[in-house]
């Protein structure tokens, strides 16, 4: 019998798909790995120059933002052990509200959301890579966008070429990133345990003026810890998913609001607010001051922790584009795997060119703006999708179901903030709502209607098969949720 049941399991680890090796170990330094990168480096600057100026409200914005992304990823771990396939928001949309939020979902994702969030971890790479060749002086743009489309190709081909090699890329480089943050908070609370608390002192002083600009901040706070659900992306390679994904999600994400709270304390501690805004590279201005005899290495620490960042969201976010046409709302060519490699390869590939517009094209605050309205607008409808099942079918089975307060704030918040948003940067963020609009005509004549021309579907057919030899991938042959 014994026997009998290791030929079964033999004979699917040989057929084509994408296996369960994300262990709980590899799923907390996902989560972990992907929150922590380029954002505590960069978004302190934003958070401050959005909160008024002010410390106190700043360390507060840091503070809720946390406890929100912990809530939210409480509800992801609901529905990450309820729904057991891979894909996340996408998943959960067409699960609870049905196909058109779910395609819309994929829509923006690919357009811009996906395109814009590894933009912004890449520049933020080359950025510290390449200034403090030139410090003090600015690098120059050219070099800097050079150095991240290579760091961003490197990442783009370890995820193409094995998904072991990706998943101990990132366990490596969460600890490295790990050991980068402590070595900002301890100097930091050394300092500030020998009496060095003037920044501190009327903290809460607020310029009035520009509090409107408040909602800025928390998405600047809330990008900083964006990547809780990216674990959700993956959930039919996690081993023990109504186990791991819980567990998985409270330790990374209580962990790292801890410690994003003590790096801001750290920064406050040693640099006035006039000084950080002045300040691209954050973490570097602070090792310059306090860590004259390694301060050398803070770049080099923030640079991998940006690429743990880059590899974490290129492991998880093509699972989404995999699942979508899986299901029908995407091109049949993303759900395709390596022959060999069992890798997701033209989900990843695909997504590279728009990448390389978006870096050279974009500017890195405005890709926070731009990016999360519409990546938290989805967000909400999600959690709401999650309340609205409940509803609908309460003896569903709920292997982890979290209490449906922590669910309705957090909706009811993140609905709030997208709504405050448009009067806080109303072209950035209306700009982003009117290209997701943009994809209900194309649901409808795509998927719903299914209107495209015989040559066109023809043309299309055509150009799957050839890139397919090309790739040298196939459809998976085992259903694994």
């Amino acid at each position: 019998m014994a026997g009998e049941k290791t030929k079964k399991q033999e004979d699917e680890k040989a057929q084509l798909q994408l296996q369960r090796q994300i262990g709980l170990l590899s799923a907390v330094c996902l989560i972990a790995g992907t929150v922590v990168g380029s954002g505590i480096f960069i978004a302190p600057k934003g958070v401050l120059m959005n909160s008024g100026n002010s410390v106190g409200l700043s360390l507060l914005v840091w503070t809720l933002s946390g406890v929100l992304s912990l809530f939210g990823s409480l509800c992801y771990a609901e529905l990450g052990t309820t729904f057991k396939k891979s894909g996340a928001h996408y998943t959960y949309l067409l699960e609870t509200l049905g196909p058109l939020p779910a395609f819309l979902r994929l829509w923006v994702e690919f357009l811009f959301i996906r395109p814009a969030v590894t933009s912004y971890v890449a520049l933020a790479f080359g950025r510290y890579v390449v200034e403090p060749f030139f410090a003090p002086c600015a690098a120059p743009t050219v070099l800097v966008k050079l150095v991240s489309i290579l760091g961003l190709t490197l990442v783009v081909a370890v995820n193409c070429w094995s998904v072991s090699m990706a998943s101990r890329t990132q366990v490596t480089l969460t600890f490295i990133k790990t050991f980068s943050l402590i070595l900002i908070i301890v100097p930091g609370v050394i300092t500030l345990s020998k009496g060095q608390t003037e920044n501190f002192q009327n903290g809460f002083d607020v310029n009035v003026t520009s509090l409107h600009k408040l909602p800025l901040a928390f998405y600047n706070g809330l990008y900083a810890y964006g990547g809780w659900f990216y674990l959700n992306f993956v959930t039919e390679e996690v081993i023990n998913p109504t186990r791991n994904i819980p567990l998985a999600v409270i330790l990374s994400m209580v962990t790292v609001t801890v410690f994003y709270v003590l790096i801001n304390v750290a920064y406050y501690t040693v640099m006035t607010p006039a000084e950080m805004l002045l300040s691209d590279t954050v973490a570097v201005t602070f090792a310059n001051r306090t860590l004259h005899w390694i301060a050398f290495l803070v770049p080099v620490l923030v640079a991998l922790s940006c690429l743990g960042a880059l590899n974490g969201g290129l492991f998880g976010s093509p699972r989404m584009f995999f699942v979508g046409s899986r299901e029908g709302h995407w091109p049949t060519l993303f759900s395709m795997i390596h022959i060999r490699r069992r890798t997701p390869l033209p989900a990843i590939l695909l997504l590279y060119p728009f990448f390389l517009v978006m870096l050279i094209t974009g500017e890195i605050y405005q890709l926070i703006n731009f990016a999360s309205a519409a990546r938290w607008f989805f967000i909400a409808l999600a959690t709401l999708g999650l309340l609205i099942h409940r509803y609908r079918f309460p003896l569903h089975p709920r292997p982890f179901k979290v209490p449906i307060v922590i669910t309705v704030i957090f909706t009811v918040v993140c609905f709030f903030i997208v709504g405050l948003s448009l009067y806080s940067d109303p072209w950035n963020i209306g700009k982003s709502l009117a290209l997701t609009l943009t994809g209900v005509p194309v649901y409808y004549v795509t998927i719903y209607r299914s209107c495209l021309p015989n040559k066109w579907r023809r043309a299309l057919n055509y150009c799957t098969k050839q890139l397919q030899i090309l790739l040298e991938v196939a459809q998976q042959e085992v259903q694994t949720y």
